[in-house]
């Protein structure tokens, strides 16, 4: 069965290509019948291609060279082309077959199976044949394939005086073979990187190894050494000898600049990205190309970007304001620099700096004489500064990254005699291009910054509220700019009965995402602590909101390790009461506060830590202590004492000796604390809250108990009048009445015994009334004809502020009056 030919195999033919006559060719179908005969065919063994077309091709075998003819050359008893042939596309040995007066011819046979001309399946088998006399002289050949080399190519004899060149090393020294010949190379090129080669060639002779070499070359005549990749072989003639050394060399200049570019722009681009500040960057790109491609450089960016604005709208208009980012020179000084590195810079219409960056493309000027006359008009002081230090050309290159215009470079040689090419300004738009993209990313980042500071700023304390309770001094220091704006945050909250809650955390994350958690939790933490929840209390329901936050933040449920607690906080909750003097706290992943008496040494809070807000494992213990009139409280987050410079305990050991050391104020303790311990470039926010307690003595605080019946509303009234005249608070005697009458009778009536009273003189008058029912009462709006239910709204109308909080033994009504008003 004969196999279909594979269309995309190549067609054999029997006719050799032009140009080669001395191959012999034939084709051989499936059964081994010859279809084509060529001339070169007929050459080598004598028939014509009538006399052999259609018969078998094993008619013309003569026997076995190598054994493998009879497989090989003709068909098996079956007529085909024979297994060898039938084993795979491609075959080769030697065959010995019949010449037409009956000699036996033995030929080296390629054969190759593939389609033939009438689309069938077949074989093409190929050998040398003997070619057409040729009218060459001897060595005709040779002679002009040595003169048209494609390479610089001489022949040195044995005192290395050159004996030939061809053709490109005449062209390469401009010298013909005639005026080159016995001269030596360092005669031909000069001394230096010439010797170095001449002694390669004598170890070639001595050793009679090659030799490869790289080398610098500077032909009579050009301004500049070429890059040589030179090539020595020894030379031997009949007898073994040596006879000279074969000098071949190929010009890689344009390969070696390629190279210089391509090792320029990689560590370009390492260093521009190594950092996110605008100056730094630019003063990179200066470094990193003077003086390998120019001999100065000046950057200059458009103003906006220094103070962190938006770019501006609509296309640029003329003239052009500039801020000199950053120059570099090879001289000295940098005088070919017109302002100073941070100085503006008008460009006037026309010039080449404002016609960059208006047209958007670069542009490489030769610095002719009617050119420089033209600028001289427009921008007569960089004129001047070009024709002082003669410069020849120069590059000007917009700078633009995600279609914003960011500013210009400017390249320029006036000591390096070669001017700038094509190829250079494909190499400086390529500079300026990935400077452009790092100044882009740093002045996004700068934007994201300010817009997180910006939050941030709004989001903390504007200052802190004045309190009889505490006094308070704070300081927040934000991260270095590499690391971005973080999520700490300090507040100081009023509770009531002259109580005051302290509260420090950190949120995890960077940036405006961590900005905008902390605001969250710091407003949930106000909106509980107004609940008057205990600290533990507190931190749970804190916990259960920072769940939720990572749930919705996480709407997938990813489990994997860089999702679970994404959301993660921590948290110190503290309060103090000035009446008791207790103190009660609770902490949520967060550092214990460090404590210290009026004359003693700090030492933290012995305080359990809970786990992170966010996990919502195990229950937050709150622990209570008393502490001493004056004593000091200091709460603050880790970025205070962690760093990566510094040893685990130290920092905590060093803010320890500070806080122990008397101070005038608790503010230049705070000066004290950060001038010791923060590292100049923190890795994380800094957050300081410091508190100095007070205490609410007895004479400005009063407690009755009140017998749980009717009559003892009026005897409470009578007390509660005398106390006040006793602090002459007699503007404030008929409002307290009111409130007194209204929270006892309340208490009398729906409470439970013990029933309690307690008036506190602080900045203002509290008043509270406790019992031992859990049930909070509400407002209601009371009808025309009810006899009750209008008591709580007076209440809430004359007091600045009023709540409830529980507590293990019942519940507590206050209210505070603003004396200041009376």
């Amino acid at each position: 069965m004969t196999t279909p030919p594979d269309p995309t195999a190549p067609r054999v033919r029997p006719d050799p290509p032009p140009g080669a006559p001395g191959l012999a060719t034939a084709t051989v179908d499936d059964h081994g019948v010859l279809t084509g005969w060529s001339e070169g065919a007929r050459r080598l063994l004598g028939y014509r291609a009538e006399e052999v077309v259609g018969r078998a091709a094993a008619e013309l075998r003569a026997g076995t060279a190598d054994g493998g003819a009879d497989e090989t050359a003709g068909g098996d008893s079956g007529g085909g082309a024979g297994p060898c042939l039938a084993d795979g596309p491609r075959w080769s040995g030697r065959v010995a077959v019949c010449h037409r007066d009956g000699h036996q011819v033995e030929v080296e046979l390629l054969a190759h199976r593939g389609p033939l001309d009438d689309g069938s399946m077949g074989w093409l088998l190929v050998s040398a044949a003997p070619g057409e006399p040729s009218a060459q002289e001897p060595g005709a050949l040779e002679d002009r394939a040595f003169a048209h080399y494609p390479c610089v190519l001489a022949l040195f004899d044995t005192d290395l005086r050159l004996a030939r060149a061809n053709a490109d090393m005449q062209a390469a020294t401009a010298r013909s073979e005639e005026q080159m010949r016995g001269l030596r190379l360092t005669e031909l090129v000069g001394h230096g990187e010439s010797d170095r080669v001449e002694q390669a060639m004598r170890r070639v002779l001595e050793s009679g190894e090659r030799l490869e070499l790289e080398t610098d070359l500077r032909a009579p005549g050009e301004s500049r050494a070429h890059a040589w990749s030179v090539s020595l072989a020894p030379l031997r003639n009949e007898t073994g000898a040596f006879h000279g050394v074969c000098f071949a060399a190929r010009d890689t200049t344009a390969e070696q600049d390629a190279r210089q570019r391509l090792l320029l722009l990689n560590e370009a681009g390492a260093r521009l990205g190594s950092t996110l500040d605008l100056d730094r960057i630019t003063q990179e790109l200066v470094e990193v190309a003077v003086p390998r491609f120019a001999d100065f450089i000046g950057v200059d960016l458009l103003t906006f970007l220094h103070r962190g604005d938006e770019p501006p709208t609509g296309p640029l208009r003329q003239p052009i304001t500039l801020r000199r980012a950053a120059h570099r020179s090879i001289l000295e000084g940098t005088p070919e620099a017109v302002p100073d590195i941070g100085e503006l810079a008008t460009h006037p219409e026309g010039s080449p700096t404002a016609k960059a960056l208006i047209e958007g493309r670069a542009e490489r000027h030769r610095m002719t004489e009617s050119l420089l006359k033209s600028w001289e008009v427009t921008d007569p002081a960089r004129a001047a500064r070009i024709r002082a230090q003669g410069t020849h050309t120069a590059i000007v290159v917009p700078m633009r990254a995600r279609g914003v215009t960011l500013g210009v470079v400017l390249f320029a040689r006036h000591r390096t005699p070669a001017p700038f090419t094509d190829d250079d300004v494909l190499l400086a738009e390529e500079l300026t291009a990935r400077a452009a993209v790092c100044v882009d990313n740093a002045r996004r980042y700068l934007r994201e910054r300010s817009t997180a500071e910006t939050l941030q700023r709004s989001l903390l304390p504007q200052r802190l509220p004045e309190l009889t309770a505490l006094d308070l001094a704070s300081r927040y220091l934000p991260s270095g700019a590499r690391t971005g704006v973080g999520g700490d945050w300090f507040d100081a909250i009023p509770l009531s009965s002259a109580r005051v809650a302290m509260v420090v955390g950190d949120v995890a994350g960077r940036g405006i995402q961590a900005a905008a958690s902390m605001g969250r939790l710091r407003a949930a933490v106000r909106t509980l602590a107004d609940m008057d929840l205990p600290p533990g209390e507190l931190l749970t329901h804190l916990d259960d909101l920072v769940i939720r936050l990572t749930s919705d933040e996480n709407p997938e449920n990813d489990e994997s390790p860089e999702n679970v607690g994404a959301f993660g906080a921590t948290c110190l909750y503290v309060v103090y009461d000035p009446v008791s003097r207790r103190c009660t706290a609770a902490a949520a992943g967060h550092p214990a506060p460090l404590v210290a008496g009026p004359e003693g040494t700090a030492e933290p809070l012995a305080l359990p830590t809970g786990p992170p807000l966010g996990l919502g494992e195990l229950p937050f213990e709150t622990m209570e202590t008393e502490l001493p009139e004056g004593s000091l409280l200091a709460l603050y987050t880790d970025g205070l004492i962690s760093g990566h410079d510094r040893e685990s305990g130290e920092g905590l050991e060093t803010l320890r000796a500070v806080l122990s050391r008397p101070a005038p104020s608790l503010d230049a303790l705070c000066d004290n604390v950060l001038r010791v311990l923060p590292p100049t470039h923190p890795d994380d926010d800094i957050a300081l809250l410091l508190a100095r307690t007070r205490a609410l003595h007895s004479d400005r605080v009063v407690t009755w108990d009140i017998p749980a019946n009717a009559a003892a509303v009026a005897e409470t009234r009578r007390r509660t009048a005398e106390q006040l005249l006793a602090w002459e608070l007699d503007n404030a005697l008929f409002t307290t009445e009111l409130i007194v009458s209204e929270l006892v009778t309340n208490a009398i009536r729906y409470g439970y015994p013990p029933i309690r009273l307690r008036l506190i003189h602080d900045r203002g008058l509290i008043c509270e009334v406790s019992d031992a029912s859990s049930t909070a009462p509400h407002m209601r709006r009371a009808r025309v004809f009810d006899e009750g239910g209008r008591g709580l709204m007076l209440v809430a109308q004359m007091a600045t502020r009023w709540g409830t909080r529980q507590g293990t033994d019942g519940k507590t009504i206050w209210v505070e009056q603003d004396l200041s008003t009376d």
